[in-house]
């Protein structure tokens, strides 16, 4: 954890170059610190991932709507600035990312943040040992 999912509309897909936007947001969480400094998220266990919807319908289907949401889970814990950090780091980043095709068509965005404890958090990574903290 933590893990970055975002879901958008297949339409976007000819339009932005998604694997780009997904190194530009695991980057951007891999900088965010905690609130003594340190480095927030461990580098091996930060992940983003990008799914097309294949189906959706977005608004009334008068126009051509595109819709991108993005879903941070973390671990529980963390103050609520540092929370507030990562969302406008990211937000911010995603703005930056699709400024140009919002210039020329019809795009909403919403970005969340879930922090519960999980029921159940099963793990196996040897990832993470190549990134001592």
């Amino acid at each position: 954890m933590p893990h970055l999912v975002i879901l958008y509309t297949a339409n976007l897909e000819p339009e932005t170059d998604m694997t780009a936007l997904c190194r530009t947001l695991c980057d951007t969480m891999l900088a965010v610190r905690d609130d003594a400094g340190q480095q927030l998220f461990p580098t091996g266990a930060t992940r983003v991932y990008a799914y097309p919807a294949a189906h959706y319908a977005v608004a009334d289907s008068q126009r051509d709507y595109a819709f991108v949401y993005l879903n941070v889970r973390m671990a529980p814990g963390r103050s609520d600035a540092v929370k507030q950090r990562v969302g406008d780091g990211l937000l911010a980043a995603a703005r930056a990312h699709f400024a140009p095709l919002s210039e020329r068509r019809l795009l909403g965005m919403t970005l969340q943040i879930d922090d519960a404890p999980a029921v159940y958090d099963g793990k196996q990574n040897n990832i993470n040992p190549l990134f001592p903290r």
